[in-house]
């Protein structure tokens, strides 16, 4: 049945276009044809006018249009007579072109050369009489051939649009029954299978991105069912498993930072001291043991520096000590570029938290400082439901997705462990605003 709704209503819009083309077609012949007969009417004035200015003025340069007119007449009235559209109108065409060149070589003609040989009888008001006479009956044929013309030109449009609305509306009740039983088919297969489907694999891609928050919506449809409660329960397991990980890592962290603090640092720190003491004791006569021992206590120094560095990097003192709020005022203090902290909380949160938001924070002013050219920072902490953190710079712009580096990527997997987002609003000129949010563990 659909099949054959479907041949019908083809079968109709081909008729349709057949007819459509051929009526075009004809309506092109007729406007060609009432484009021929304007430029022969107006050769027919040419001729009148340049010949009457003529006999009124005796003057050559008036017979300028007269005779351009008799050089294109022959070509013109071939063409006009060719472009009949009808025998009738052929006939009055032909017509037409007799008594045009009547006009021309039995009365314009043989009426300029009586002017130039000056018989007086040429600008009486016979001949006058005579020209008005034939001009009048070739606007009558003219105005007659063209009535005919745009009657022939409006019956052929009437014709095509009264066709053009029956196949319309045959194509139009064919396909609208083909449409409707696909319809009905194709709702009853995408609300059970494709709806489902699309939806799955929109939710594998967010989960191949490292969106492991992403869940699918539970179907009635018994092996989607099942398949969304396996793609849940998979995503579930990997966000716990990254958690973990990253928790993981973040003690690591800590107690690596604390070890280098407590441990190699303090002995760094003693033997400075004790090299400081041992300078003072050895007198300024002894040059090159002093000299060793400043070079002794400035590589100690350094290395102490060093050594501050490396474990404010891996997980900074302060954080454990004094919270967020507090690390992020230390980083923005020893930041090159002048930075500005605003926070509306003081209380301390969970240390798995701290650290994340620590790290998007630098992460964020360490991009500003080494890609945006950027002349300020500006950085905010709020709490709410979830703790939201934005990083604002006054540089070039111009990041996204594609240019982030991994520095950007790898904080949006760290944010995602922990059901966190991270989004990046960065026109080009316009600077880079970094929006992070991670959800308070109740």
């Amino acid at each position: 049945m659909l099949a054959l709704l479907i041949g019908v209503a083809f079968a109709v819009l081909l008729w349709a276009i057949a007819d459509a083309n051929s009526s075009t077609s004809a309506r092109r012949a007729s406007r060609t044809a009432l484009v021929e007969v304007g430029n022969l009417e107006q050769l027919v004035l040419d001729l009148e006018t340049g010949q009457r200015g003529f006999l009124i003025t005796k003057r050559e340069e008036f017979l300028q249009p007269w005779q351009a007119a008799r050089k294109e007449f022959p070509a013109q009235a071939r063409r006009f007579t060719e472009t009949a559209t009808s025998p009738e109108q052929r006939r009055i065409a032909e017509q037409i072109t007799h008594g045009a060149d009547s006009l021309v070589s039995d009365y314009s003609v043989p009426l300029v050369e009586a002017v130039r040989r000056g018989d007086p009888a040429a600008s009486g008001l016979a001949a006058t009489a005579e020209g008005k006479r034939r001009v009048d009956a070739l606007r009558a044929q003219f105005d007659q051939y063209t009535a005919g013309e745009r009657a022939q030109l409006a019956a052929r449009e009437d014709t095509a649009m009264a066709n053009g609305r029956r196949a319309v509306i045959a194509a139009g009740a064919g396909l609208a029954a083909s449409t409707a039983l696909v319809a009905a088919f194709t709702v009853l297969q995408h609300r059970a299978v494709v709806r489902p489907v699309r939806g799955a694999a929109a939710a594998a891609e967010r989960l191949a991105d490292g969106d492991l928050g992403v869940r699918i919506v539970p179907s009635k449809v018994a092996e989607i069912g099942a398949l969304g409660t396996s793609f849940n329960s998979m995503a579930a397991s990997l966000q716990d498993s990254r958690r973990r990980i990253m928790e993981s890592v973040e003690e690591v962290h800590r107690r690596t930072a604390r070890d280098l603090h407590d441990g190699a640092q303090q002995r760094l720190v003693s033997l400075m001291i004790g090299l400081r003491l041992v300078r003072e004791l050895v007198p300024d006569a002894e040059p090159s043991t002093t000299e060793l021992l400043d070079q002794s206590i400035a590589d100690a120094q350094t290395a102490i520096d060093e050594l501050r560095e490396l474990a404010s990097g891996i997980y900074p003192l302060v954080l454990t000590v004094k919270g967020l709020v507090a690390a992020v005022q230390d980083l923005a203090s020893r930041s090159p570029i002048p930075a500005v902290v605003e926070s509306d909380f003081d209380q301390r949160i969970p240390a798995a938290v701290e650290s994340n938001a620590y790290f998007v924070v630098a992460e964020a002013v360490t991009n500003a400082v080494k890609h945006a050219q950027a002349s300020r920072i500006d950085i905010f902490l709020e709490f709410g439901e979830a703790l939201q953190i934005r990083v604002v710079d006054d540089g070039v712009g111009g990041v996204n997705a594609a240019t982030a580096g991994s520095g950007l990527t790898g904080l949006a997997d760290r944010l995602a462990a922990f059901d966190g987002t991270l989004t990046i609003e960065s026109p080009l000129g316009g600077g880079t605003t970094i929006l992070a949010q991670i959800p308070i563990p109740p």
